[in-house]
């Protein structure tokens, strides 16, 4: 008799384990509080808008190509992305802009406009970053279970290339001279929650991988990626349960033998975590069995920032705004301190915004657009009443949209939605609605990190960003592969469905959406074809 794994959560690495887990014949039982798959890569729908909750974007699609290839399926056959070209729109707040496009000489030419000498070297940052993403890689798919597992993977030979030593901003120095374009390939530190001036230079592989492997928007939002994952893994046997909030665990000493929620007791031979690291620890996990993660040692470590949301349903569209575009605030390393080390509200901040109607007209009633904006913000800290501040910033951040030439947005704003740091903590149930996990500091990565294979307890399992490698979805969906592939050794199980990512190209033909129906005769002659770059 096959045995039994429950996952608890239906994100994307919950997903993705329980399809790999599956596939590799065991039984898998996913348990979901929310009454949709995807948790913060789920989606927000009301009056025909849908919006993703989290996620906007897609990259490095090659490791779940390869999980939907382990299946016999082509990830992107079944769910339509388009690429995007530009792929976001930068804004500075102390002058000038660019448009980051994915040719070559088109981004040289975006760079040049800043500095032209640093348009020279943007060849050099690719080429030196391939580099260091090969050599790299493989300690991303393996696990860590302390110290010795660094000399294993020689990681010390790997030290001048890496450079821990210096900041992903200093790291950025050796190419670019002027910081609006060191901004230009480090604001993707904010993908991890964290600032650019204390973020690894590691993570400059963040930016080269956007140039290198595209920027994508699947069609009908990020939330589609988790809703194709979840029927995947229904193919593949997997048990959903949705509204299934688990309310605590049955142990035999350091293993979990049942997972209770409403509905009764789920037994498990083994168990998967894809909930919030913190506050599954918390609730969940009795602190006398995870003496290496009391809840003081978890308050004692670094998190990441929060985000306050804004989702806006639209009177008519914004043909001129860019699928995603990033306002730099005017002092951008204050903004940074007030979110990291003041923890307080800028009055300045910078904000991210997706006009995602433009690519894709799924996404609002005929004639109507979604606005999504985001604001990096202090996780939650006892400087910031949310309960007080909720409205004067929401009414701010509708002021910041002016300086990217968004003036009149209060008047045709026909469904609003707000999201506090106070909403991701108590109703998302994020550890001080740290949306980005556990900070990707030095000290909080590879062994440091919470281990894939929980070492505080016995057949227990992490997935998602509180894990190696981290957050952000292509390394989400590696945990996933490297817990899925520890649990299946440890139950005498081989690991060897899953084709090496390596093996695709993406390329090799994005689908014609219009040929697949998606879009109906009506409106392709408002919307056009919706492969066509985005800026037009």
């Amino acid at each position: 008799m096959s045995k039994q794994v429950i996952i608890i959560g239906a994100g994307p690495g919950g997903l993705a384990a329980a399809i790999l887990l599956s596939k590799s014949g065991l039984k898998v039982k996913v348990l979901e509080k929310q009454g949709k798959v995807g948790g913060r890569t789920s989606s927000l729908e009301s009056g025909g808008f849908k919006f993703d909750l989290g996620p906007t974007f897609f990259l490095f699609p090659q490791v779940l190509k390869s999980i939907y290839a382990s299946m016999g399926k082509d990830l992107f056959k079944e769910i339509p992305m388009v690429r995007l070209d530009p792929q976001y729109h930068l804004v500075f707040g102390e002058g000038g802009e660019i448009l980051a496009r994915p040719d070559v000489p088109a981004m040289e030419a975006a760079i040049a406009k800043i500095c032209p000498k640093d348009a020279a070297n943007f060849i050099k940052f690719l080429t030196d970053n391939r580099i260091k993403l090969n050599e790299f890689k493989s300690t991303l798919e393996t696990p860590f279970h302390g110290w010795r597992d660094l000399f294993k993977m020689k990681i010390l030979k790997l030290l001048p290339l890496l450079r821990p030593w210096k900041s992903l901003d200093g790291e950025l120095g050796r190419y670019f001279s002027d910081p609006r374009v060191r901004l230009a390939f480090s604001f993707q530190s904010k993908y991890l929650g964290m600032s650019p001036f204390n973020c690894p230079s590691l993570f400059s592989i963040l930016s080269f991988l956007e140039y290198e492997h595209g920027v994508y928007h699947p069609i009908g939002g990020c939330n589609a990626v988790s809703e194709g994952m979840a029927n995947l893994a229904r193919e593949a046997g997997v048990e959903i349960l949705l509204n299934e909030d688990v309310q605590g665990i049955d142990f035999q000493g350091r293993k979990p033998v049942s997972i209770n929620t409403q509905s009764g007791k789920h037994a498990c031979d083994a168990l998967v975590i894809n909930a919030d690291f913190g506050r599954a620890m918390e609730r969940l996990i009795p602190e006398k069995i995870r003496p290496a993660w009391t809840n003081k040692k978890i308050e004692s470590k670094r998190f990441s920032c929060s985000t306050f949301m804004l989702y806006l349903g639209i009177e008519g569209r914004y043909d001129n705004l860019q699928h995603h575009t990033i306002y730099m605030s005017r002092d951008y390393q204050g903004n940074l301190l007030d979110i990291e080390k003041r923890h307080v509200l800028s009055e300045d901040p910078s904000f991210y915004i997706q006009n995602a109607s433009i690519t894709d007209p799924t996404l609002a009633p005929k004639g109507k657009s979604t606005l999504y904006v985001l604001v990096p913000v202090t996780h939650m800290h006892s400087n910031v009443d949310w309960a007080k501040e909720k409205v004067r910033y929401r009414n701010l951040a509708i002021k910041q949209l002016g300086k990217i030439g968004l003036h009149d947005v209060e008047k045709r704003i026909c469904y609003e939605h707000v999201i506090t740091p106070m909403d991701w903590q108590n109703k998302m149930e994020i550890y001080k609605g740290a949306t980005f996990n556990l900070a990707h500091n030095l000290g909080q990565m590879l062994h440091f990190r919470p281990r894939n294979r929980f070492a505080e307890l016995d057949g227990v399992y992490l997935v998602g960003g509180g894990t190696h490698p981290g957050s952000g979805l292509p390394v989400i969906y590696e945990s996933a592969r490297i817990s899925s592939r520890l649990l299946l050794d440890d139950m005498g199980l081989p690991f060897d469905h899953c084709i090496p990512p390596d093996e695709y190209t993406l390329e090799e033909g994005v689908p014609d959406l219009l040929s697949q129906g998606l879009m109906q005769n009506s409106h392709k002659a408002e919307y056009g074809n919706p492969l066509t770059p985005v800026g037009r």
